[in-house]
Formats: structure tokens, C-alpha cells, sequence
């Protein structure tokens, strides 16, 4: 009975990839650079946030001098 269910069980996935709509190339690598971007979009960002903060705390200990 254990051995059947194996084998159903991977007839059933063979048919579900069957339907799976895969991605060109092209909308790959579009994709791939999209994420690109963001991630140094957020990183730029993350950047100029943590050097703000480092220069309001100099600032309020009067290290800034």
C-alpha cells in the first residue's frame, strides 16, 4: 500500500509541473535585474539613514567638535 502511494504520489507531481507556467528568459532576467535595483535602492538608503543617525548622536553628545 506504502509503495502505491509513492507512486501516485509522484504521478501527481509529474502533472501538477505539467501545468506550471515557467518563465521566458527575457521576464527572467528582467526579474533578476528588477531585484538588482531594489536591493541597492534599499542599501543606498539604509546607507544615508544609519550616516544620519550617526551624525544627530555626535550631535547630541558633542562629539561633533
Amino acid at each position: 500500500m506504502a509503495k502505491a502511494n509513492v507512486v501516485e504520489f509522484f504521478r501527481e507531481v509529474r502533472q501538477e509541473l505539467s501545468r506550471v507556467t515557467w518563465p521566458t528568459r527575457k521576464e527572467t532576467l528582467q526579474t533578476t535585474a528588477m531585484v538588482f535595483v531594489m536591493v541597492f535602492i534599499a542599501a543606498a538608503f539604509f546607507f544615508l539613514t544609519d550616516q544620519l543617525f550617526s551624525v544627530m548622536v555626535r550631535f547630541i553628545f558633542g562629539m561633533g567638535h
